[in-house]
């Protein structure tokens, strides 16, 4: 019975399916970026984090501020967020709560003055990343299911200080990426003689990419100073196996295939400000831009994939440049303690989606540095991300038109230690 409907399947249903059949998912900043690259920076929010440079993670930011250490300097850090994001429709099949992964992000940063103007650094970190994961008996199976990417960042560094005023840094990176994509047969598991909760097609892969980045940083004067930097986008060819779990949506008969996806990540530029005050206080600031408006689509693609002339899978995106503005200030307690804080505002970089939950997302940041030896200090960040409520209306081929909204927030806090030798 089951192989009966199956056959009755149109050719251009099954290519609405497979076109609506996937979707890049949501990370924890705009779009599937991540901002977390230090727990010193997330007690303030990530302001002025490309001109301050009191730890070593500030290499990853921007190159130029390694001309500001006089020691080498190691940064380890380890932030965790626990996220509460809930997609709501208007039944409980067409809801799924708690559908970002609460995870773990390491980072860690080393930089080695040579002499007095120049100065190289290596950092280990992750500019982009994403994970959501939606019930696997959700209605809207075909276009909602569970999205990974994951994303190393080995970038070395080298700093010139071209006058007292002026320094400039570069860096090469080593990108390492892999994807992971399921989604599921959920309300069209009728049709089929399946479970909801079964997978109807999968798909991971993963890529190595080169890419670059620059920073300058003037030194207006002891106590003032700006920061200018600019990573560029880096393509990636995600090469891994494409299955599908039901004969007549991509491959013929079914079955399995090399697939390839393009996923870009785009490019990022940051200007920050840092003025010390005077002996206690000091404000911050950073404007951070991203080239979203690079990613047009998520797909793959092989010739083994012919019912849809070489698409595996296809979710055209709308995506747009978005800007990060984010504002802090730091106290000096008392020689060993300083304070921190900060507030942040992540404009949404596209439509919000049952698989992107994209939304604007409100920091509110605070935290502390302590001073245990001229050699050891210790970084603790906290902060509360609101992420606003976003209704919107998403077709899926097995559950028509329903409207959701996503709503939620993100708590983050983070560890870092830091050793100069």
């Amino acid at each position: 019975m089951a192989a009966k409907k199956i056959t009755h399947l149109t050719l251009s249903t099954t290519a609405m399916f497979v076109l609506s059949a996937m979707s890049i998912g949501n990370a924890n900043a705009a779009g599937y970026q991540i901002a977390f690259d230090s727990s010193g920076g997330l007690g303030r929010a990530y302001a002025g984090e490309a001109a301050i440079g009191d730890s070593a993670a500030s290499m990853g930011r921007n190159p130029a501020t390694m001309t500001l250490f006089e020691r080498p300097e190691f940064s380890g850090s380890m932030i965790y967020f626990d996220a509460e994001i809930d997609v709501t429709g208007n039944s409980a099949a067409q809801s799924s709560s708690d559908i970002i992964p609460s995870q773990f992000v390491p980072a860690s940063y080393y930089v080695q003055p040579l002499n007095e103007q120049m100065a190289v650094g290596l950092g280990l970190y992750a500019n982009y990343g994403l994970g959501t994961d939606l019930k696997d008996d959700f209605i809207a199976g075909d276009i909602g299911g569970d999205t990974e990417l994951f994303t190393v960042n080995i970038n070395p560094a080298i700093a010139y200080q071209v006058s007292p005023m002026l320094s400039l840094g570069a860096g090469i990176s080593l990108v390492y990426a892999s994807g992971e994509v399921n989604r599921h047969y959920g309300g069209g598991a009728g049709s089929f003689g399946v479970q909801a909760s079964d997978k109807i097609l999968s798909w991971d892969g993963d890529d190595w990419a080169f890419g670059w980045n620059v920073g300058a940083l003037l030194a207006l004067d002891e106590k003032n100073r700006l920061g200018l930097s600019y990573r560029a986008g880096v393509d990636l060819k995600l090469e891994g196996t494409f299955n599908d779990f039901s004969p007549g949506v991509a491959i013929p008969g079914g079955g399995s295939t090399t697939a390839v996806s393009n996923v870009p990540l785009p490019a990022i530029a940051e200007f920050s400000g840092f003025h010390q005050l005077d002996d206690k206080w000091a404000i911050h600031y950073s404007a951070l831009w991203t080239q979203w408006s690079e990613y047009k689509e998520f797909s793959a693609s092989s010739s083994d994939c012919s019912i849809n002339g070489g698409i595996c899978f296809l979710k055209p995106e709308k995506y747009e440049d978005s800007w990060r503005w984010a504002i802090g200030a730091t106290y000096q307690l008392n020689p060993a303690i300083k304070l921190r804080a900060g507030f942040a505002l992540d404009e949404k970089a596209g439509e919000t989606t049952l698989s992107i939950p994209d939304q604007d997302a409100y920091w509110y940041s605070t935290g502390m540095n302590y001073q245990l030896d001229t050699n050891w200090s210790f970084d603790l960040g906290l902060a509360y991300m609101d992420r606003s409520d976003e209704s919107f209306t998403e077709t899926s081929l097995f559950a028509a038109d329903h409207d959701y909204t996503a709503k939620g927030y993100l708590l983050i806090v983070g560890a870092q230690a830091n050793y100069r030798f």
